[in-house]
């Protein structure tokens, strides 16, 4: 049998060939981040704070409270939701890059019998006891800030209050002393207002469903209030989750701050380093840059 033999130059060629080449690892992005955090790094919302607005339109918006940074107006809250205060409400106000209103909207409807308030002024609460992950850049208005659990918050001194954030939900208050008593609250949908932090008692965050409040047209009288019935959003009920039945109770989850993936994206959404960035700013804003939250199966 005769055997071919290649010519010298073609074993040569094929010696010299280069390796394939490569593909450099693509950087992760925010949403790689978050989608990668491992299951013990997210906490699940208390069904006790799992606040569920629905409106008349099938729309629903969904928020938690936070009981540890306004105690007793939480409580009323929820006594409120369970007295349905809230059904056969409205959406009310709506003023632009500032506030959504929402309750009665009725000066003259009493609460319900030890619902009423008043209540102490929770504008801030002691900083010892409550655990803060700190935001690692300045901030224009307290000398730290950082996160306790799913919500945004500042530290001075021995004081510690919830911060005015896009989506954070405040109670509605006449002058001092009144404090509001939970039955008529708001919710941010502009630039976040800090100015108002520690004047108004926040009590927790929209988590899902915002856009149903935020589309709405903005409103024509004084400080963005509907001028005429027909205009208001009707609230068909207002609900607890720990009061809907385990199988069909929605359920969301925030990741955690203290944990690594948190770090890890918010490193990288204040260092973004894609295509479009050309220059990573080295900072965020502590609003710009809430625990990322999720729906979960019940």
């Amino acid at each position: 049998m005769k055997i071919m033999a290649l010519p010298l130059i073609a074993l040569l060629s094929v010696a010299a060939a280069p390796p394939p080449a490569i593909p450099a690892a693509k950087a992760p992005t925010l949403a790689d981040i978050v989608s990668a955090a491992k299951p013990g790094e997210w906490q699940r919302v208390d069904p006790q704070d799992l606040v569920l607005i629905d409106l008349a339109d099938g729309s629903r918006v969904a928020l938690a409270l936070a009981p540890a940074l306004a105690p007793q107006h939480v409580a009323n809250i929820r006594g409120l939701i369970r007295a349905h205060w809230f059904d056969g409400g409205a959406i009310y106000r709506v003023q632009d890059n500032y506030v959504v209103q929402w309750g009665q909207g009725d000066d003259d409807k009493k609460a319900p019998k030890g619902l009423e308030g008043p209540l102490p002024a929770e504008y801030d609460r002691p900083a010892a006891g409550l655990a803060v992950t700190p935001l690692p850049y300045r901030d224009t208005f307290a000398p730290k800030v950082g996160y306790s659990g799913p919500f945004p918050v500042a530290v001075e001194k021995d004081r510690a209050w919830m911060t005015h954030c896009y989506g954070i939900v405040g109670v509605a208050r006449g002058l001092a002393p009144d404090t509001g008593n939970g039955g008529e609250l708001y919710a941010v949908l502009g630039q976040s207002p800090r100015q108002l932090d520690r004047n108004i008692a926040l009590v927790g965050r929209v988590l899902d469903g915002f856009e149903h409040m935020t589309a709405l047209p903005r409103g024509t009288g004084a400080l963005g209030f509907y001028e005429k019935p027909e205009q208001r959003v009707a609230i068909k009920r207002v609900t607890l989750a720990a009061d809907l039945s385990a199988d069909g109770r929605p359920a969301y989850e925030w990741l955690r701050p203290e944990s690594a993936s948190f770090a890890q994206w918010l490193h990288l959404k204040a260092n973004r380093h894609d295509d479009f960035y050309q220059r990573p700013a080295g900072a965020i804003d502590l609003c710009n840059a809430l625990p990322p939250v999720r729906p979960v199966k019940g």
